[in-house]
């Protein structure tokens, strides 16, 4: 057993001998393996390596070649540059020193001709010294032989030079004139007649009416009534005074309101009519008609407009337009004047490419302020610009009614039409009157402002006093100078009357040769 045992381990320790040593000789023969494979590993990565080595020395020297190629191109062009620049720098080297030549031999030649220059100054001056003291010597001997000094002399000839300048100066403006009056006439001619032609109004437009007609003079005392009674309900209920006097059947109304007087003259119409006349019939009818004539008024603005074809007015503003129907201007009705100028307005505009309804509009509301300048101080063109601005109309409408009469200077092409068809209606025949004094007055005014100035012969003042006919003496006033006294004639007219509508001044110069035969 025991002997058993010991074989048994004697056995094992032969097998694990055995396989000790066995696995040795495996681990050796893998290390021998395994050197063997480092060997050839690092073999072909030393054999790899000299091959990229070699690849790099190749396309390194490649690089180089190439490299070296560029720079012996380039060096061949920048040497064939400098080259051409050289050449271009000698040029202009060669050109500089031909320039300097020319330079060196330009100045020695104005040396020359400056030492050339200083002698002739030399001479000058001295000639110009003989040349003052010969001028002194004649001023002398003129002033002796013309008994007048060198002072009165200068003055004389500046005098005459002044009148020369002034003669040359009135030609030339009457040149100028002539020539711009006669295209603008030809256009202006030509716009006026057409708008005439495409409007044709009233000639004699209807007056207000002052005078209220009786049926007999018994109504005068009704009218009175009982210690004046109904007379004093009457003007107290319309603003107006009742003036009954002895004119046979006939009641004169007097206010500055035309609306009231209107107002007035429908109320007695009624009472009248009726004939029951008492304080408080009055006061009912007075009523009755105040809002008949406010209705009136309302359709009478209304209809300017519609005739027109303005829209967007302000129903105040066309109140006021409408109050102009009882309103007039050298007998002229205010309403049918705005009216006609409003067409006129437009029928220019439209001539001339313009905006012709806010022409119509701007002539329609022209002479707005008309109906409250009773009211408010101060010019109805500013008044009824003011008024415009009030109810929202545009700038341009408003400059236009401040402009009409030039309380405001115009710049618009509006403004101008508007005065033009202002002074269109009221100047063509008919359209307005005056009382026989003021006329008679205005034609004297004007022929006096003619014969005030120098070489005025005679004037007459001529076509309702529209024209003015200028006579002078030839000997005194020639042909320039009459186109002076015509400017400042018309400018002196300006300034010292008020007229409607625009004067003509006319200056004639003739001159009369007169001889006799004798036998």
């Amino acid at each position: 057993m025991v002997e058993i045992i010991f074989f048994s381990l004697i056995s094992m320790a032969i097998g694990f001998v055995g396989a000790y040593w066995l696995k040795i000789k495996n681990i050796e023969k893998r290390a021998q393996e395994s050197e063997v494979e480092v060997k050839r590993i690092s073999d072909e990565a030393k054999h790899k390596a000299e091959r990229i080595l070699r690849e790099a020395q190749i396309e390194a020297k490649d690089i180089l070649f190439r490299m070296k190629n560029d720079f012996d191109i380039e060096t061949r062009e920048t040497r064939s540059e400098l080259k051409k620049k050289e050449k271009w720098l000698n040029q202009k080297e060669e050109n500089i020193d031909r320039k300097i030549e020319t330079c060196e031999k330009k100045e020695n030649e104005n040396n020359k001709k400056e030492r050339v220059l200083i002698e002739k100054e030399e001479t000058l001056s001295e000639r110009e010294t003989e040349f003052r003291e010969l001028l002194e010597s004649q001023k002398k001997e003129l002033e002796r032989i013309s008994c007048m000094t060198s002072e009165q002399a200068k003055e004389l000839l500046i005098k005459s030079m002044e009148n020369e300048a002034r003669y040359e100066g009135a030609k030339l403006i009457k040149r100028i004139e002539n020539e711009t009056i006669e295209e603008a006439d030809k256009k202006a001619k030509k716009i006026l007649s057409t708008a005439i032609q495409r409007y044709a109004g009233e000639y004699v437009a209807e007056r207000t009416v002052s005078v209220v007609a009786l049926p007999g003079d018994e109504m005068k005392g009704r009218i009175i009534g009982r210690e004046g009674r109904n007379i004093r309900a009457l003007e107290a209920a319309t603003g107006i005074d009742l003036i009954i006097d002895d004119t046979p059947e006939a009641v004169i109304l007097s206010g500055f309101n035309p609306v009231r007087r209107e107002v007035a003259r429908l109320s007695l119409l009624k009472l009248i009519a009726d004939g029951r006349i008492h304080p408080a019939r009055i006061e009912d009818v007075v009523k009755k008609v105040t809002l008949e004539v406010d209705q009136t008024i309302k359709e009478a603005g209304e209809q300017a407009a519609f005739d027109l074809g303005v829209h967007g007015i302000h129903p105040e503003l066309i109140r006021h337009i409408g109050s102009l129907k009882f309103r007039t201007s050298y007998a002229q009705n205010v309403l049918q004047h705005s009216i006609e100028v409003g067409f006129l307005c437009g029928t220019m505009a439209s001539e001339l490419g313009l905006n012709s309804k806010l022409a119509r509009r701007m002539g329609l509301l022209h002479d707005l302020g008309k109906a409250i300048d009773h009211e408010v101080d101060g010019p109805h063109a500013v008044i009824g610009s003011k008024l415009a601005k009030k109810f929202g109309e545009s700038p341009k409408v408003v400059h236009a009614i401040a402009a009409h009469h030039e309380d405001v200077p115009p710049n618009t092409v509006y403004a101008l039409l508007v005065q033009a068809a202002d002074s269109l209606s009221g100047a063509r025949p008919g359209a307005r009157k005056e009382l026989l004094e003021n006329y008679v007055k205005r034609l004297e005014d004007l022929e006096q402002i003619a014969n005030s100035f120098r070489g005025v012969e005679n004037s007459y003042a001529i076509q309702a006093g529209r024209e003015l006919r200028v006579i002078v003496e030839s000997q005194i006033i020639s042909d320039e100078e009459s186109v002076l006294l015509s400017r400042d004639i018309a400018k002196k007219i300006e300034e010292m009357l008020t007229f409607p509508g625009q004067i003509r001044v006319t200056v004639i110069r003739e001159t009369r040769s007169v001889e006799y035969a004798n036998k």
